[in-house]
């Protein structure tokens, strides 16, 4: 039963949110630069004062029980507040551990401007890039690994607030010589029965196409036979003759700059997607967001 006169301390929070978010008593000590056993005595004394076991701890595994997944957000919540206050109060604004998800879509294109940019307008802000495909981020946005994620919008998840940025057009990419090579005027119905290549299961991306090609009542040839990990993989396949595929508007300069290939564009208005900012509603650090928010906006490549 909870000690009602009980107030647990930042220290004891944050041991907490450590072990939540990296599942490994040794991990979370180091990211916290603490012993483990301290991060232990913090743990085992919050689990105390509030009569709760928040850590299943084993051998082999270390599991979040209902009452520390009820509780997780509420101890983050805080400890964003207190990040904040302390900011706040020392004018720094945006400033210590930033951690932030990116679709392999985005990140390659983006980055490259963006981390200088960083640097320059928040030299406080240590950002942690954490790429990966967009149900696992938004899974890391929900349970506190991640503080913000860089991806296409909407996600439809309740308790996220989404900041759209920029939107970017569809680009068909063919190889050289190709019939539709050059063309500005395409539909959507250009694609029934070429040779789709998509990336693999997961990525976003692939589903934007599918999603396109079933709204257009098109049916592409050859999609799931050919599948990549990542856009460069794919338009290499794309060079080597193997089919055609989608690219956003920021990767062209980049994917196409070897020579081997050609693009074709979609006539106004033409299929595309949106790429935002989304974090938690509970975060205390939203002003913040709002102004990482505009710094990304100006980033986008030409």
């Amino acid at each position: 039963m909870t000690d009602q006169t009980y107030q647990p301390t930042l220290s004891q929070l944050r041991a907490f949110v450590a072990v939540a978010e990296y599942r490994h008593f040794g991990t979370a000590a180091a990211r916290l630069s603490v012993s483990q056993p301290t991060l232990s005595q913090a743990l085992a004394a919050l689990e105390h004062g509030l009569g709760l076991q928040l850590i299943e701890r084993s051998t082999r595994r270390v599991l979040v029980t209902a009452a520390g997944m009820r509780l997780l957000p509420k101890a983050m919540a805080t400890l964003e507040a207190a990040d904040r206050f302390v900011a706040s109060a020392t004018g720094d604004g945006l400033g210590g551990t930033l951690r932030m998800g990116i679709i392999p879509t985005v990140a390659p294109y983006v980055l490259p401007a963006l981390l200088p940019e960083l640097q320059k307008k928040l030299p406080a802000l240590h950002p942690q890039v954490i790429e990966d495909q967009t149900a696992r981020l938004l899974d890391g946005l929900r349970t506190g690994v991640l503080d913000v994620a860089l991806l296409a919008l909407p996600t439809d998840i309740p308790g996220l607030i989404e900041i759209p940025l920029y939107t970017e057009e569809f680009v068909l990419v063919t190889p050289r010589g190709h019939e539709l090579a050059g063309r500005t005027d395409l539909a959507p119905a250009v694609l029934d029965s070429l040779p789709l290549l998509l990336l693999d299961e997961g990525h976003c991306l692939r589903d934007q196409a599918l999603d396109l090609c079933r709204s257009a009542e098109v049916h592409p040839a050859a999609v799931g036979d050919t599948r990549a990990a990542s856009l460069a993989t794919v338009v290499q396949c794309v060079a080597g003759g193997l089919g055609v595929t989608l690219i956003p508007e920021m990767a062209v300069a980049s994917e196409t700059a070897r020579g081997t290939l050609d693009t074709a564009h979609f006539a106004t208005p033409a299929p595309g997607r949106t790429i935002g900012l989304a974090y938690r509603t509970s975060t205390a650090r939203a002003e913040d967001y709002e102004y990482l928010a505009a710094i990304i906006r100006t980033m986008r490549p030409s």
